[in-house]
């Protein structure tokens, strides 16, 4: 049985009629920009988040750029940022000129703030808290670095919508967070699209500026901003969407606990670490072990899907070489490359797909 890693055909079929409603509302009136569509979801993505504000843009990676430059951040500034993320956590960083300065992370997979503590300076100005795969880290540690410095922390939220750390929602557990509405996101679109929420109204009214060119009115250009504005078709389609998304979000839970009862004590593997304080969203269920590149070869032979989220880390990336980063600056992080797999999980993956999955792993450690 073929089982793929995701599938948006089948989550589209479900509320089909809603999607499509959506989209033809949008093509009927012809405001394609901004307009009805992304205010109401704003408003209600702002609900979601427990948020007073939020400002739809382009993408994820968008989000952290402009959030970043409305927060100040610039040339000689520097950010911590995990080594174990998606490449935009760092390159938006340096789009703005300034450096990202790597840390380690911990069982979890996010920030260790032991290691981020020894690796401020005079010149760092934020912290940019990814919370990979849908779990959160430890927000009060790194909320304490940051207020005992005068740092902004910055949630890279773009895995983790919906998520929890000590019941606060991600969204609103930092100065500003990010989310991306990449269409495999547990919050997806049919194409790219993203959002900043914060409780800091000028920084939230800073983004919207930034977002248009910065231009207020039009054609008159206050600062130099970009084009990042959040489509309404897109808008529409995850308006749409929101309302299904904790019920989602139980059924990744749902499956994830099958994982973690029938793949416990097979081969090497470790399943998700669960902070118990935090509440886990399963954006992806990764496993970890030494045996990961084999077994990905009997997966992809069974055409089971699989991915490896991410199989170098950013102080080794060939970009960032300049900083200096070598084998062994990041031990926990270097460790995680080589082992960690993502395996299916997606809400509406079947009890048959899912045994295929656990059926086919438990044979290859035989």
């Amino acid at each position: 049985m073929a089982v793929p890693i995701i599938d948006l055909v089948r989550q589209y079929q479900t509320i089909k009629d809603e999607i499509d409603g959506a989209i033809a509302r949008v093509l009927s009136h012809g405001m394609f920009v901004l307009g009805k569509e992304v205010k109401e979801f704003e408003e209600l993505a702002a609900q979601k988040c427990n948020a007073s504000e939020a400002v739809g843009v382009a993408s994820g990676s968008d989000a952290l750029l402009l959030a970043l430059h409305a927060l100040g951040i610039g040339a000689g500034d520097e950010v911590i940022v995990p080594t174990f993320t998606f490449f935009a956590t760092a390159s938006c960083v340096s789009r703005l000129g300034a450096t990202p300065v790597f840390c380690d992370i911990g069982d979890d997979y996010n920030l260790d703030p032991k290691d981020v503590a020894k690796r401020l300076t005079k010149r760092t100005r934020a912290i940019i808290a990814v919370e990979l795969y849908g779990q959160m880290p430890d927000m009060e540690a790194l909320r304490t670095l940051c207020y005992d410095r005068g740092l902004y922390l910055i949630e890279d939220a773009a895995q983790s919508i919906g998520a929890t750390y000590e019941g606060a929602l991600a969204g609103s557990c930092g100065d500003v967070a990010c989310f991306s509405f990449f269409p495999t996101k547990n919050l997806g679109a049919a194409g790219d699209g993203g959002m900043v929420t914060t409780d800091m109204h000028e920084v939230a009214e800073l983004v919207r500026l930034l977002r248009g060119h910065g231009a207020h009115p039009k054609y008159y250009h206050r600062l130099v901003g970009y084009n990042s504005r959040l489509d309404a078709i897109q808008a529409a389609i995850l308006k749409a969407k929101l309302p299904h998304l904790d019920r989602w979000t139980e059924m990744r839970r749902a499956h994830a606990g099958v994982y973690d009862r029938e793949l416990s004590g097979v081969g090497d593997i470790q399943t998700p670490i669960r902070r118990e304080n935090a509440y886990h969203i399963f954006h992806q269920y990764t496993i970890a072990t030494s045996r990961r590149d084999a077994l990905r070869q009997r997966l992809s032979e069974a055409k089971i899907g699989s991915e490896i989220y991410y199989p170098l880390p950013l102080h080794l990336q060939e970009c960032y070489s300049y900083l200096g980063g070598r084998p062994g600056h990041c031990p926990k992080a270097e460790k995680a490359a080589a082992t960690a797999l993502s395996i299916p999980i997606f809400p509406e993956m079947t009890q048959n797909e899912q045994g295929e999955v656990i059926g086919t792993i438990k044979q290859f450690f035989r």
